[in-house]
């Protein structure tokens, strides 16, 4: 059975004005038009919805249980439309964002908070990875937007943006023979240990390939997940560490490590978003993605 939205308020507005001349006067539909649909309805119902009285029409028993009915249906159709409107205005939705611990450490939080606070239907899914698999997982359109450091594996199928930029400093325990100086190269720090993140990450991959380059031994003696951690191994004096200053920053205003400025130019970072190029984005990635590139 199919029942006609249309029709159906068509319907109701008629029990509502008594009159059908009414109707077709307000809607411009011929008197005709809505006689002929309400005739179908009662057709497609097996049953009489409309009577004539002294006032105009009314309705039977059944004809003021379909006009209930109707109310509650159209009022879910009108809702459906509305939602629906949202999402293809970006008010509402769902973004997948995969980013580098760098990129979750340092900005992200404050600047989804402020996009949250905006777009408070607009769900995000977060996710840390390395900027290796950032790159593959956009590619495949397992996320919507990548955060990444390094360009590594094939950008082919994706739209590059920039994002952010940061700077990394050496990072020692206060007792370290290091702690003094006033800045360092890389290679003056390679006698000692270092505490290193996890295999894969941007900063590993940047200090394995410049002590190769300079044909030294990179000496990473524990790996962590986190800077939290190194921040709290480096403290204990269990070794040296790299990473973005800004983060360390509360440890050094404590006088729980110092932070030593580094002089290579790949210290100074600039981090990318990325989104694929071989699917249409929503307008909910479209209105994060305006948010996160910089104006």
């Amino acid at each position: 059975m199919h029942l006609d939205p249309t029709s159906l308020r068509l319907f109701v507005r008629v029990l509502e004005t008594g009159t059908i001349a009414a109707v077709a006067e307000q809607e411009f539909i011929a008197a005709s038009a809505i006689s002929k649909r309400i005739s179908e309805l009662e057709t497609s119902l097996n049953t009489q919805l409309l009577v004539r009285t002294n006032r105009g029409v009314g309705g039977t028993q059944a004809g003021k249980a379909l006009a209930q009915l109707s109310r509650g249906v159209l009022h879910q159709l009108e809702e459906v439309h509305a939602r629906m409107h949202e999402y293809s205005q970006g008010v509402r939705g769902e973004v997948r964002i995969v980013a580098n611990i760098s990129a979750i450490t340092q900005f992200l939080p404050s600047q989804l908070k402020a996009f949250l606070d905006q777009h408070p239907f607009i769900q995000i899914q977060l996710e840390e990875r390395i900027s290796s698999e950032i790159i593959e997982t956009v590619a495949q359109n397992q996320a919507d937007i990548g955060i990444f450091t390094e360009v590594l594996g094939n950008t082919e199928n994706l739209t590059i943006y920039p994002y952010q930029s940061d700077r990394l400093a050496l990072i020692t325990a206060n007792q370290h023979p290091l702690s003094q100086a006033q800045n360092l190269s890389f290679i003056d720090t390679l006698q000692y240990d270092y505490v290193g993140l996890h295999t894969g990450s941007a900063i590993n991959n940047k200090l394995l390939q410049a002590a190769a380059a300079a044909e030294k031994t990179f000496r990473m003696r524990i790996q962590v997940t986190s800077y939290e951690a190194l921040l709290r191994m480096v403290e204990q004096d269990l070794g040296i560490g790299i990473m973005p200053q800004d983060i360390a920053q509360p440890y050094v205003t404590t006088h729980r490590v110092k932070a030593i400025p580094l002089n290579d130019s790949w210290a100074s970072r600039n981090l990318k978003l990325c989104t694929s190029n071989q699917h249409p984005l929503s307008q909910a990635t479209l209105r994060l993605l305006e948010h996160l590139t910089p104006s």
